[in-house]
């Protein structure tokens, strides 16, 4: 299945998630940028709350797009063992690595945030969506950090990723909702005709839009 853009996408992802729909105990979490657009989709038809996750790559120096693990709202750093034992990473370079990203996590938390209070989960469902997911390494950090926050359930919600993500994060949750699980899996773009970048004003807007 190839989705025209995130919009539909979400609107495809909302129709598998009807059974938590018009819930006061759910609330729906976009991950910055890319997932916000689908979780605003999820959130507006289902008549939820919005808010963001914010999470970030740790990439390996010099080669950005390969991820040795992620860091998660809250402080939670999940690490991918292999990728750091294969690449003989040395703590200097991942502390060095940590430190520039969670500056900008919190750039980002500042800048999506705005006056609205510190996010709370206590108690509730929680929907986290994503436009996709590679290998998982993001989430596992999402949920490692959104289990501290006490939540009463975490749902993973995604378009598209490949089986074996699906595999290794069904365990970790309550729940697992993917449209598509493609094997081969290159990279979430290949499966949206429009996968264009989403900047933060577009994020921005979407969350505002959303608590009107």
């Amino acid at each position: 299945m190839i989705f025209s853009n995130r919009e539909e996408a979400g609107g495809r992802l909302a129709s598998h998630l009807a059974k938590y729909a018009d819930r006061p105990d759910v609330i729906v979490l976009g991950v910055p940028r890319g997932g916000v657009p689908i979780a605003y989709e999820v959130a507006t038809r289902l008549h939820l709350p919005l808010d963001v996750f914010v999470l970030r790559k740790l990439g390996v120096p010099g080669h950005e797009e390969l991820a040795f693990g992620a860091i998660g709202s809250g402080g939670v750093r999940v690490l991918n063992s292999e990728v750091v034992e294969e690449l003989g990473l040395t703590a200097h370079a991942i502390s060095s690595v940590t430190r520039a990203e969670r500056r900008e996590l919190e750039r980002r938390e500042r800048l999506f945030r705005g006056d609205r209070p510190p996010l709370n989960v206590y108690g509730r469902i929680v929907i986290l969506v994503d436009d996709g997911i590679a290998t998982g390494a993001s989430v596992r950090a999402a949920i490692a950090a959104l289990r501290q926050m006490e939540p009463a359930a975490i749902v993973i919600a995604t378009p598209v990723a490949p089986l074996r993500t699906c595999n290794l994060l069904q365990p970790e949750v309550d729940d697992l909702v993917c449209l598509e699980m493609p094997e081969p899996f290159y990279g979430v773009g290949q499966f949206y005709h429009n996968f264009s970048q989403v900047s933060d004003e577009e994020v921005s807007e979407l969350l505002d839009r959303a608590s009107r």
